[in-house]
This record gives C-alpha cells, structure tokens and sequence, in this order.
C-alpha cells in the first residue's frame, strides 16, 4: 500500500504552476523579440543557420559601407581632376592664341602672366584635401602635401614664380574590401594623374658583360623583380619586362646601356633591394640611402615630364616671346596632360561604375539573406498570441481548481 502525504497535492499544484508559469514567460519573451529562436535548445538547427547568416549580414553591411566610402572618395577625386582638366583648357586656348605670331612679347608676356596664374591653381588642386582632411593625392602618405612648388626666379618677370614642382608623396594605393577577396583602390597618387608623359631613363654605363653578383632583387614602382646570381643584363631585361611592373627594359644600341621606359605616363619609382646594388652598378641610381624619386642618378637622362612642367615650359616661352615654341612643343605638352588627365578621368569613372554595380549586389544579397534569415527564426505572432491566450485560460482554470481542492483549515496553520 502506497501512502499519500497530505502535503503531496500541494507540492503538485506548485510544481505544475511553476511550469506553466516558465511556458508562458517563454512565449512573452518570444512575442516580445519577435523570434521563435531564443535559446539554442528552442531549435539548435535554426539557432546555427541564423547565426550563419547574421555574420554574413554584418559582413554585406561592412562591405556596403566601404563602397560608400569609396564612391565619396571617388567623387571628390573626379571633381578635382574635373577641375584641372578645366584649367589645362584654358592654358590650351592661351598657347593656340600666343601660337599664331601677331602678338609682340609684350602682349605674350601678359598671357604668360595668366598661365602662371593657372599653373598656381593646379599646385592648389593637387594639394587638395578630401573631406576628413586628409590629402587627396598624395598616395598612402595622406598626412603630408603631395607636391612641393620651387619658386626662383625667370627672364620675362621681376617676381618670385613657380620654376618646379616636385612629387613629395608616394605611390602606395590605399584599398577596400568591397566582397570576400574582392578590393576597389580609394585614391590614385599625385605621379600618376598629373604626369603628362610616358618617362624614359637613359643611364651611360655600358652593361653588355654586366652579370649579377649575387641573389637580390630590384623594386620597380613597388612591384619586386628577383634576380638570381650570374643573371646576364638579358636575362635582367626579360624578367622586368615579363613583371607586374608598368615599364619596359631594353639595351641601348648605342651605349649598351639599360634603357628603361614605362608603359603609362607616371613617374618611375625605382631602387634596389635589400643589400643589393644593380640599379647602381647599372648607373641609374646614385645610391642606396636616397629614398625615389630623387635617388636617379645625375649621369642618367630622364625624359617625360609632369602636367606642372607642360605648364611652366610654356608660361616660359611667353614670357620669352617664343611664338614657334608655343606653338610647337608648348601645344604639344599641354596636349599630352590633357590626354594623360582625361584618362584618369575614365579610370575613375570605370572604378565608379563597378562601385555602382557592387553597392547593388550587396544590396540585393542583404536583402535575400535577410529574407532566409527571417524564414528560420521568425515567429508567426498570430499562433504566438493563441497559444500565450490557452496557457493563460489553462492557468487561471488550474488555479481556480486547485483552490477549490486545496482548501485550508485551521488544523493547516497549527501543524
């Protein structure tokens, strides 16, 4: 025979209160977060899909973002470009009108006066700065001016003007991730968009029995070339010109020495590798210690110059009244800015249209992630409410019965 305690049906009554009480909270809390997925024991499956595609929303959000920042970028670029483009037209109207020989010096002196005007202005735009203040073209070194102007003195004016402007900043590329493994340059540096010219380098040393003394490697605007020991300057040439590398090495017919010229107009960044001495034995550069572009050696010729010196070569040739040399290599320089700086324009606006493209894409892909992730976890609030309502009436019936059952009488406060 089994013997039932009298306080057994109390304990029950609480037990099962309890529990009913723990599922209607459950639902609140569901209701309330508006998921059917609060803990991992509610649906472990669904709990390890939803985690899965939460990442992947944070990273689509993140890459999102970094389109943005890039296209922001991209337009403040386009629009400073845009701008020298405007200015190099106008100098281009100056040299056609001093081009045609009835002007005295006088007068071309004056359209010098405006040139140089206009020269000023470009160093502006190319020291700009973006909207967080950083500089816009001066490559991975956004804290420092990209260019620096030379001023001295010139034959046709009795004032300080801009007789050089060097490139100071560097040829790095900042970058984003804008997909998994997928990344979009943010900005272009100063020695490429305001470069006028393909650059040609012409060293004396003659190299025709020139052989590498030991392994190294040579950095050409940053891409590394490696050369092995007992590498003939053939051997040399074909590995630059079968590099990442935007130039092309030859040997001179002439002096068999290494030409080298690239393939785009930039300027060339060039310097030996880590304990190593070609480009020096090769005469093109003076040392190790030089950081470029200043490191070329001075018995090399260097030919290509940058939009600033189209500019100040023809603001010169006014102020000197050389109408046949404005009109000769003058057009032609401006020409060639022009033509280099429009297509960094299309550059920039190629990059700008795949940003386009990818801020779509990612949009669309949130979207659809978004609509999985809500298929998995999402709660139907309509049945939520209907079962929160029966444990409700449930309870009140089980408190209702248990109070009638369990009734107390004196006896229950004396023991």
């Amino acid at each position: 025979m089994k013997r039932i305690s009298t306080n057994l049906p109390n304990n029950d009554m609480q037990y099962y209160m309890r529990g009913r009480e723990h599922d209607m909270n459950s639902v609140s809390n569901k209701m309330a977060a508006q998921t059917r997925v609060l803990n991992l024991r509610d649906d472990p499956a669904a709990a390890a899909h939803s985690t899965r595609y939460a990442s992947l929303m944070q990273r689509l959000g993140r890459f999102s973002q970094n389109v943005a920042y890039a296209q922001d970028n991209h337009r403040i670029t386009e629009g400073r470009v845009g701008e020298a483009v405007d200015v190099l037209q106008r100098v281009r109207e100056l040299a056609v009108q001093g081009s045609n020989g009835t002007y005295t010096k006088d007068q071309l002196a004056i359209m010098g006066q405006e040139v140089n005007q206009l020269l000023n202005q470009l160093v502006e735009i190319a020291n700009a700065r973006n909207g967080d203040g950083t500089m816009i073209f001066s490559g991975d070194k956004s804290k420092s001016l990209p260019f620096r102007p030379v001023e001295g003195s010139v034959a046709g004016t009795g004032e300080k003007v801009f007789t050089n402007v060097e490139y100071i900043g560097s040829i790095g590329v900042n970058r984003t991730e804008i997909s998994d493994g997928a990344y979009a340059r943010i900005n272009f540096p100063g020695n490429e968009v305001f470069w006028a010219e393909n650059q040609q380098l012409f060293p004396t040393v003659d190299a025709s029995s020139y052989q590498v003394g030991a392994d190294t490697a040579v950095f050409i605007d940053g891409v590394e070339i490696a050369l092995k020991e007992g590498d003939t300057i053939h051997a040399i040439i074909a590995k630059i010109n079968d590099s990442a590398a935007p130039v092309k090495a030859k040997l001179d017919p002439v002096r068999n020495s290494l030409l080298l010229q690239t393939t785009t107009a930039h300027q060339m960044w060039l310097r030996d590798g880590e304990d190593g001495r070609v480009f020096q034995d090769l005469g093109i550069l003076r040392d190790a210690q030089t950081p470029p572009p200043g490191n070329l050696n001075h018995t090399a010729r260097v030919f290509g110059g940058s939009v600033f010196d189209m500019v100040i070569k023809l603001r010169d040739d006014m102020y000197q009244g050389q109408s046949f040399e404005i009109g000769g290599r003058g057009i032609k320089g401006i020409d060639n800015a022009l033509e280099s700086m429009t297509s960094t324009l299309g550059a920039i606006g190629a990059q700008g249209t795949r940003l386009e493209i990818t801020y779509a894409r990612l949009a669309t892909e949130r979207n659809n992630v978004t609509s999985l992730n809500s298929s998995t976890i999402d709660l139907d609030m309509s049945k939520a409410i209907m079962d929160y309502k029966m444990l409700e009436l449930t309870h009140k019936a089980a408190l209702g019965v248990a109070g009638r059952i369990l009734q107390p009488t004196l006896l229950d406060f004396l023991r």
